[in-house]
């Protein structure tokens, strides 16, 4: 090796080592100038936690069903010969609705009373004729079956003569008519529909748990989804006497006064039953809870030094859920400041800065954008 090339070998080492050296140099200023100046405040949203009163309650999905529902047909077959009701209208009772043509009918029934009226007749003279022995006590018994059956012939036809009378057989509005003038009817052809819809009865079922939390009496407050600020109050009026095998629940009934008539039957409602006495909780946002396998966790605003403030993250034990919120039990008190958003980016100990004009929902009953 040449002079020449060792001096350029040495010349060499020299700018890769002068570069080198910098590098490390300026790499020693920067996290010199990090450590002095800190780590960078992170922005968050936060709240106070407060106390609410809570009521504990259960919630179901029932159905509604009329105190009396009915879908109305003839029991025997016929054509149709008037029609006495409207569509949609309140029934009485009693009241005639419609009418199956029945002049064959109602001249048999005639001529039953007359071979009736006849028997009759004959039994009255045989029975005279009995006192003065001009006839035999078989003969008289036998008159007496023969009005026996005479009477009874009669009251079969009049019983079909009066089915050709379709009547509501309870108090009620009609639904939409199903038939037609001139329309052969067969038996169970639906006619209309009768619901009595005051009060009302939603049916529910609760698991089997809840039947230590629940009697008859206990109040009930109902709402529809196509209206959830209306609410109709009831109570319960019967559970079932067994406990679905398969499903282990159990049946719940509950009546409502229903004078609006709002409550159809066939429509779902929510049910709420409250149960015990309501209590104070100190209650949080959902978001400000971050779950973990290890347990729940919260971060809390640490204001020791209040130009610096940090986060200090905190164990909770949570309880029941209402809408956005939910129940502290531990690891909170009244007024703790809380993180509410922003807690993914937030370690404990580390700088933040507050900033409140978005804030998470914490509405205790929240609705669908959509309403």
């Amino acid at each position: 090796m040449t002079k020449r090339m060792i001096l350029m070998l040495l010349a060499l080492t020299l700018v890769l080592g002068g570069i080198f050296g910098f590098k490390i140099f300026q790499g020693m200023m920067i996290k010199k100038y990090m450590a002095a100046a800190g780590a960078p405040a992170q922005t968050i949203s936060t709240i106070k936690a407060a106390t609410q009163e809570w009521q504990s309650h259960l919630d179901a999905v029932g159905s509604i069903h009329a105190i009396n529902g009915a879908d109305l047909s003839s029991e025997i077959a016929g054509i149709i010969e008037t029609i006495d009701f409207e569509s949609g209208a309140e029934a009485k009772e009693g009241q005639i609705l419609a009418h199956l043509r029945a002049e064959d009918d109602i001249a048999k029934l005639n001529a039953l009373q007359a071979v009736a009226k006849l028997a009759e007749l004959t039994f009255e003279r045989d029975q005279k004729q009995l006192k003065a022995q001009a006839v035999s006590q078989a003969v008289v018994d036998t008159d007496i079956a023969n009005l026996a059956n005479a009477g009874a012939q009669v009251a079969q036809q009049q019983a079909i003569v009066d089915k050709k009378t379709i009547r509501a057989p309870f108090n009620g509005r009609l639904g939409i008519r199903q038939i037609n003038l001139g329309q052969y009817l067969n038996p169970g052809t639906p006619i209309v529909t009768l619901q009595q819809m005051d009060p009302i009865y939603i049916d529910f079922t609760l698991p089997e748990q809840a039947l230590s939390q629940i009697e008859v009496g206990q109040k009930a407050v109902a709402r529809l989804d196509n209206d959830e600020k209306q609410s109709f109050e009831g109570k319960i009026t019967a559970i079932n006497s067994k406990v679905d095998e398969a499903t282990r629940n159990i049946q719940v009934r509950a009546t409502f006064k229903n004078p609006d008539e709002k409550l159809l039957p066939g429509m779902f409602a929510n049910v709420a039953l409250d149960i015990g006495a309501p209590q104070k909780n100190v209650t949080l946002p959902q978001t400000a809870i971050t779950f973990n396998p290890y347990g729940s966790t919260i971060y809390v605003v640490d204001n020791t030094d209040p130009a610096k403030p940090v986060a200090k993250q905190t164990f909770v034990t949570t309880g029941a859920v209402r809408g956005d919120q939910i129940v502290i039990l531990t690891g909170v008190k009244e007024g703790d400041e809380v993180v509410t958003a922003g807690q993914l980016k937030l370690r404990n100990g580390a700088p933040i800065k507050v900033n409140n004009e978005i804030q998470p929902s914490n509405d205790p009953n929240p609705k669908p954008a959509d309403q």
